[in-house]
């Protein structure tokens, strides 16, 4: 599947990349992971981290707005300061890489290419989140102050046996950069460079039906305003910005994680009668141990320090409306709607959100500490449901999905030339 140009869905391209020995000084997590006083924290002694670039705020003043102008030219001038000392090198050719993530027992290796922006803006790659103004902004800021695109899309496809054998026959040689940046994932990157496997991986691509963003819908949707602004001065299909940076993953190794939920109050409800409410839909039982759900349609509760465990006594059918049947529309209708007057998810201050790595233990703290009501634990959006609901252009509901591992940042970098 070529894009509307004739352009290859995702290309080679020629990375910005640490010096081979150096990328355990550089990779650092992903820039939107993490508070401004963390990021700071975790670079403190570390003067190569890609920190200084991604979240550059933390060479600047305590009160600095991570979003002044300052910041962005500030991680311009750090991400030259790392190329002028030979931290960062740029490769001679163009090349794929393959991409493996390995976080305990979990294993998950993909290719790394410069995805078609025009195969994106046209829906041949796929998203399911809408984005927020004020974030694409910011991404785009950065791109153009370090003319770079530094921060990898997460893509998925469906698994392809000729792929995995690709990767297993690259993955037996030593790789190109290894790190751990401190977050229990090893990160390891093998080149790509023969004119065969190249031709290969880029006809086994064109041959997919469909990509579909996993994570990074405001990078590639920043990706997509800088190209736009940028044609008019370049209108070539092969521009370098008419690509955005993506790791593409097979759909059978991807993780999704549980993204739980807290709420501040119970909408004028004591617990009695909000417990007696959720009766109408659920079936309720209390446990004395904390509740991991086990299938769709049901739901961990905590409330008043124990937990309970709900089952909807009505789910709705395989073949209901793709995103009506997701148990984060199915909580917002039976219980966060109607019950605890949460109407919008997104802009509403009395719901937070708990990614599943923190664990039920850091979900029932949130409630102990006394400034939520009570927690929902969740049980994880599948990735067929994602695609479901992309292949439907239809949107997920806020903060459906929570993707683990997290991919590394200044590892490999697409240069706007």
């Amino acid at each position: 599947m070529a894009d509307r140009h004739g352009a290859p869905l995702i290309r080679p391209f020629a990375a910005l990349r640490p010096a081979v020995g150096r990328e355990a000084e550089v990779a650092a997590p992903p820039y939107d992971v993490m508070s401004t006083p963390e990021a700071r924290k975790m670079a403190t002694g570390k003067p190569w981290s890609f920190l200084h670039v991604s979240r550059a705020e933390i060479d600047l003043s305590d009160d600095t707005d991570p979003y002044s102008p300052a910041v962005y030219a500030q991680a311009g001038k750090n991400l030259q300061k790392m190329i002028d000392a030979g931290v960062l090198v740029r490769e001679a050719a163009p090349q794929y890489y393959v991409y493996r993530a390995t976080m305990g027992q979990h294993v998950q290796t993909g290719i790394v290419g410069a995805a078609s922006v025009c195969a994106y803006e046209d829906g041949q790659i796929k998203k399911h989140e809408l984005t927020r103004p004020t974030k694409e902004d910011d991404r785009v800021r950065q791109i153009e102050a370090v003319n770079a695109q530094t921060g990898p899309v997460f893509l998925t496809y469906r698994a392809n046996a000729e792929l995995a054998a690709i990767y297993a026959d690259v993955t037996v040689k030593p790789p190109l950069l290894e790190a751990d940046h401190g977050d229990g994932v090893r990160h390891q990157v093998w080149g790509v460079g023969d004119a065969a496997t190249l031709k290969l991986i880029q006809d086994i691509f064109t041959a997919m039906d469909a990509l579909y963003v996993a994570d990074g819908h405001h990078r590639s949707a920043a990706a997509l305003r800088v190209a736009a602004k940028r044609r008019g001065e370049n209108g070539s299909p092969n521009a370098s910005h008419e690509s955005f940076l993506s790791v593409s993953f097979p759909d059978d190794e991807v993780m999704i994680l549980d993204y739980n939920r807290v709420v501040k109050d119970l909408n004028g409800l004591d617990s009695a009668g909000f417990l007696a409410r959720l009766e109408d839909a659920f079936l309720v039982t209390p446990a004395d141990q904390p509740v991991r759900p086990a299938h769709p349609a049901s739901f961990g509760l905590y409330l008043d320090g124990r937990w309970y465990g709900m089952a909807l006594k009505n789910p709705p059918g395989d073949d209901a409306d793709p995103v009506a049947r997701l148990d984060v529309s199915l909580l917002t209708d039976h219980v966060l709607a109607p019950l605890l007057g949460i109407g919008d998810p997104r802009t509403d201050n009395r719901i937070d959100f708990v990614g599943g790595a923190r664990g039920l233990d850091g979900l029932a703290s949130r409630v102990d500490g006394g400034e939520w009501a009570c927690a929902f634990s969740m049980f994880p959006t599948s990735l067929s449901d994602l695609m479901a609901v992309a292949d439907a252009d239809q949107i997920m509901p806020p903060k459906s999905t929570w993707f683990e591992p997290k991919l590394a940042d200044g590892l490999l970098s697409l240069v706007l030339d």
